[in-house]
């Protein structure tokens, strides 16, 4: 559920890299299954499920056995997510992974992981055998830093020195297919980061050195920060509550790298310079 996303879509690949046929479910397959390499649509069956459209949920999952439960933030996730799992567990899938966040907690900081202790603790009352996975911040958000970058050399953020965990989705995608094809993972939560923690003026630096000029971190106040997302950078006001929220969560909890990529799926994660460095045309 939720296969266009970033973290679905790198699931589905994951997947089918395993020879694991999967469900694709979106609100517009069409468009989906034109997005997948030839290989992946040997696999992949896309169907039209919408999480606001109970029917067509009882429809999607009807002979499935697992779900990976992703979907993006936003003002109605908390209710798609629960009547998603109903109606899972309704049509009898055995085994649900569910995308959550950093700090799920019944008094978390950010609200968004508030809403996804909610959906934790709903998911665990269901019956149904569940993993969940809790994700820190991915790498591919950070391009959207880049006409900041690329314009201005700028990074705006309100964490001052404080470390922050960056995943990249494909090691997501590579997890979440782990825990759905193998049983011991099941019952359990992880938190998934990186190899390593930065900082913002550690990412201006790194981001300085790939680029070969000079990259600037402005550390702003969480007021000053939510301004500029909204004003400048065009966000609706939930989200750059959001982003700000999150930011300063790495500044009251020290954030720290986990090993739990590399022992679910055998090797170390990606690495923020080699993800950069694959990207690094859109910051020039």
């Amino acid at each position: 559920m939720g296969a266009s996303g970033a973290t679905g879509g790198a699931t589905l690949h994951s997947l089918t890299r395993l020879g694991v046929p999967a469900r694709a479910l979106s609100r517009d397959p069409g468009r989906l299954l034109a997005g997948l390499d030839e290989h992946t649509r040997t696999l992949v069956e896309p169907v039209y499920a919408d999480a606001g459209d109970p029917d067509s949920l009882r429809a999607a999952f009807r002979g499935a056995r697992g779900l990976l439960l992703t979907m993006a933030n936003g003002p109605q996730q908390v209710e798609h997510e629960l009547r998603t799992i109903d109606a899972a567990t309704a049509a009898g899938v055995e085994h649900i992974a569910k995308i959550s966040a950093p700090a799920a907690e019944p008094d978390s900081p950010v609200a968004v992981s508030r809403g996804h202790h909610l959906v934790e603790q709903h998911l665990h009352a269901s019956g149904v055998t569940a993993t969940v996975l809790r994700p820190y911040a991915f790498m591919q958000k950070l391009l959207l830093l880049a006409p900041g970058i690329a314009a201005a050399g700028l990074i705006h953020g309100t964490t001052g020195t404080a470390p922050c965990n960056y995943i990249d989705c494909r090691d997501i995608g590579d997890a979440a297919a782990a825990v759905l094809t193998r049983p011991e993972h099941a019952g359990r939560t992880y938190e998934l980061t990186g190899g390593r923690a930065y900082s913002h003026p550690e990412l201006a630096a790194l981001l300085g050195t790939l680029l070969g000029r000079p990259v600037r971190y402005i550390d702003l106040s969480p007021a000053e920060l939510h301004a500029h997302l909204v004003s400048r950078a065009g966000m609706p006001a939930w989200l750059a509550a959001h982003v700000v929220e999150i930011q300063r969560l790495a500044v009251d909890r020290p954030e720290r790298p986990d090993g739990s990529v590399t022992h679910l799926v055998g090797r170390a994660p990606r690495t923020l310079e080699a993800f950069l460095n694959e990207h690094l045309a859109r910051f020039r």
